[in-house]
Formats: C-alpha cells, sequence, structure tokens
C-alpha cells in the first residue's frame, strides 16, 4: 500500500511576536537591547495531527491552522502539523477508514485536530468500511473516554437561539461524557430470533467501576475550573448500570467537598435544559445520555457551528473536533461556520497542551470578530442586533472571510500587547512613552 500521508507543514507563520525589538531602530535603553518577555522564555515546541477528514472538514480546519499559527507568536510556542486522512477521504486513498499510518502518527503527536468525517458518497458502505467507524477507532486507539461539549449562548448571538431571549441569554455549561464504554461498547450485541422466530436486534448497557470514577473525576476538576457545580445525570430509578453510576460518583464526592453535587434523571434533564438551561454549570453522564444532551444543549446556542468540543485520557494526545458534522452539501462552496473549529483548536491548547493565555487570545479574538457583526450563513439574520449598548449590524462573509477577520483580531490584540509593551519599557527607563 502506498503511503497515505499528506503534507507535513512546519510553522511558517507571520513574523512572531518575540522576534520583534522594542524599541526599534537599533535604539539602546537602560544599557541593553529590550525584548518582548516571550523572546527570553523558554520556546515550546508541539507536533499536531491535523485530520481534515470529509466535507467541510478540510475547509474549517485549514482556517484553524491558520489561526494556530497566529496565536502561537504570543508566547513563543512553535507548531509543526501534520495532516493525515481519516473517514471517507482515508477509504479513497487506503481502503480503509483508519491507516495505521494515521493512527500511528496521531499517537505521537502531542494533540489531533479533526475536522469532520462522513458523507453520502459512503452511506451504503458495510460497517466495517464506514468513515464514522474511522472515528470510533480512532478515540479507541488513543484511549480517550471523557468528552468535554461546551454549550456558551454568545452574547451576539442570543436573536439566533429557537429559545426566548431570557431563557437563552447567559446559558454557559459542560456536559462532560463519558465516550467509550456504555450501550455503544458492551456485550454482547447482534442480531438474533426469539422463541417464535421473530428477528431481534440487541445491546448492552454495561459500566465497570473504574470507567465510571475517572469519568467522574473529570467532571469534578472540570466544574472546579467553573462555577463549582455539578449535576450527575442518570437513570437509577431504572436501570442497574445507573444505579451503579450513582453509587460511584456519590463516592467520589467525597473527594470534592468543594463542589455541589446534583442528581438528575436523564428524562429531567432534557426537560430542563429547555426550561431552565441556566440552573447547568457542569453536567457528567454515560455514554448515550451524553450524545443526546450535549447535542439538545448545542442548539441552545442557535448553531452546532459554533461548538467545540475535547476529547481526553488518561495519558496521550487529545482529540479536539467542532460537533458538527461533514455537511458535503456545501462543502467546497466557501459556507462553511469556521468557529466551532477555531473553538476547538481554543480547547487544544487549554485542556491539551496547557497554553491558557494561547487559549484565551483565540477566544476573544472569536468574541471581537462577532462584535464586528461578521456572520457566515448559520448564524446570519438580516437588519441589526440591538445589544443594549449599540446596534450591531451584520455582514454575511465566507469561511475565509471568517477565519481572515479572526486573524485580524488577533493581530488587534498583538499590537495592542506591543504598545503596552512600549509604554513600559520607555516609562520604566525614564522617557516619555508618547515621544
Amino acid at each position: 500500500m502506498n503511503s497515505v500521508q499528506l503534507n507535513p507543514t512546519p510553522s511558517t507563520a507571520r513574523t512572531p511576536l518575540n522576534s520583534f525589538y522594542f524599541p526599534t531602530k537599533n535604539r539602546r535603553f537602560c544599557g541593553s537591547t529590550i525584548r518582548c518577555a516571550a523572546a527570553t522564555a523558554k520556546a515550546r515546541a508541539f507536533n499536531i495531527t491535523l485530520l481534515p477528514g470529509d466535507g467541510i472538514g478540510p475547509e474549517v480546519v485549514s482556517v484553524a491552522k491558520d489561526v494556530l499559527h497566529a496565536v502561537a507568536s504570543f508566547n513563543g510556542i512553535t507548531f509543526h502539523f501534520e495532516e493525515m486522512p481519516v473517514g471517507g477521504n482515508a477509504l479513497d486513498l487506503a481502503g480503509v477508514p483508519l491507516p495505521d499510518e494515521t493512527l500511528s502518527n496521531a499517537k505521537k503527536s502531542d494533540a489531533v485536530l479533526l475536522g469532520a468525517i462522513g458523507g453520502y458518497k459512503w452511506d451504503n458502505n458495510e460497517k466495517h468500511l464506514k468513515p464514522e467507524t474511522g472515528l470510533l477507532q480512532l478515540r479507541a486507539g488513543l484511549g480517550v473516554f471523557a468528552n468535554l461539549r461546551p454549550a456558551t449562548v454568545f452574547p451576539q448571538l442570543v436573536d439566533s437561539s429557537t429559545l426566548k431571549k431570557e431563557v437563552a441569554e447567559g446559558v454557559d455549561l459542560m456536559v462532560v461524557r463519558e465516550l467509550t464504554g456504555g450501550i455503544y461498547f458492551g456485550k454482547p450485541r447482534g442480531f438474533d430470533k426469539d422463541e417464535n422466530g421473530d428477528e431481534i436486534g440487541f445491546n448492552t448497557e454495561v459500566y465497570a467501576g473504574y470507567e465510571i470514577d475517572r469519568i467522574a473525576h473529570v467532571a469534578f476538576e472540570t466544574a472546579r475550573k467553573r462555577r463549582g457545580k455539578l449535576c450527575s445525570v442518570d437513570k437509577a430509578n431504572v436501570l442497574e448500570a445507573s444505579m451503579l453510576w450513582r453509587k460511584r460518583v456519590i463516592k467520589i464526592a467525597s473527594d470534592y467537598p468543594d463542589i455541589e453535587l446534583s442528581h438528575m434523571y436523564v428524562d429531567n434533564a432534557a426537560m430542563q435544559l429547555i426550561r431552565d438551561p441556566k440552573q447547568f454549570d457542569t453536567i457528567v453522564t454515560n455514554n448515550i445520555f451524553g450524545d443526546i444532551l450535549s447535542d439538545e444543549a448545542s442548539m441552545l446556542t442557535g448553531s452546532i457551528g459554533m461548538l467545540p468540543s475535547a476529547s481526553l485520557g488518561e495519558s496521550g494526545p487529545g482529540l479536539f473536533e467542532p460537533i458538527h458534522g461533514s455537511a458535503p452539501d456545501i462543502a467546497g462552496q466557501d459556507k462553511a461556520n469556521p468557529l466551532a473549529t477555531v473553538l476547538s483548536a481554543a480547547m487544544l491548547l487549554r485542556y491539551g497542551l496547557g497554553e491558557e493565555d494561547a487559549a484565551k487570545i483565540i477566544e476573544n479574538a472569536v468574541q471581537e470578530t462577532l462584535n464586528k457583526g461578521f456572520r457566515t450563513g448559520d448564524i446570519f439574520s438580516s437588519g441589526k442586533i440591538d445589544l443594549g449598548w449599540y446596534c450591531l449590524f451584520q455582514k454575511l462573509v465566507g469561511c475565509k472571510e471568517m477565519g481572515e477577520q479572526v486573524l485580524c483580531s488577533i493581530d488587534s490584540q498583538k499590537l495592542a500587547a506591543t504598545q503596552i509593551l512600549i509604554k513600559f519599557v520607555v516609562e520604566a527607563c525614564g522617557g516619555n512613552a508618547d515621544s
């Protein structure tokens, strides 16, 4: 089989901030040349595996890659990117949805950024040759078991939500979903016939104690970094697997006395997410409940094109991806919303690499871009939006221009940081910052 490796792309972004000297023209102050603080910090180099995948995946991953390039300059970060095939793209190139080379490269990297998987072209394939099988294999191969899906209603997009403004405004919650256990993976499973000769299909909902314990720890730690409230969702009034789930979560709670723990049955949780979503901070639940509730929560925001996700394991690289699908109907038309993938890149920095400052730069850039009124089709509405302190006029843009506007917002943060640094240096050395 021919190699399925795509183009390795070392970081060659714009001139990084840490290569600038301040002040310019070789002027010296206090007896030495002044550098940006990042220039003296130890540079960090990270290997990132990019899996553009199918449909709009290559378009949105390309934007996120440019954003990572741009933000790398803030803190002396260097990225080395390597693109590999997965899903339908891999089926066409290598005949399987997850080539060995793709998984091997991903496992050796520091983090993995995925675009989207699937498309009409492969819908009739056998199960083992479906693009989605590649995603399941990738998750298993990386050992990721905790899926973090934030659902945040941006103030600029509150009118895009199908809920009343007073219900949707201010929603900011995180769903922590167990990803590798439960009914999706439990055995026995399959097809058979019952005693009457009728066809049956069956699956098994099963959880081991350690699987519950480890996802509970992730959820409590996540709640600790947020507002200190954790709601565990189960069906402990009916299902034995949920009874064990609740028992183990309560036990783990003793390690987190600072976290307020509550429990809710899944049917009630589905209702409460619509009735009063602001009551939730962090939700932890099993695989199938999390699959459903996180999708429901995503629609509180008005568009799944805005929502990122992170899948984490006990060790090794995390997997970061937008929650939207491959949208083959708009692929290649510059209509996709890249912001979910851009925000996934921010999660990659925060949860995958521990680069909190860089993550905030991206998130601030997305906010600023929205504040300027730029919208892709999925979040665009005609007319103006009254934000209270000013009226916002929207501009319909494509995927590429939305990415360019995020880059411009990053540059504006870079310029502001540069100006502050120059002023500090000049004033510290007794000069006039305005001269």
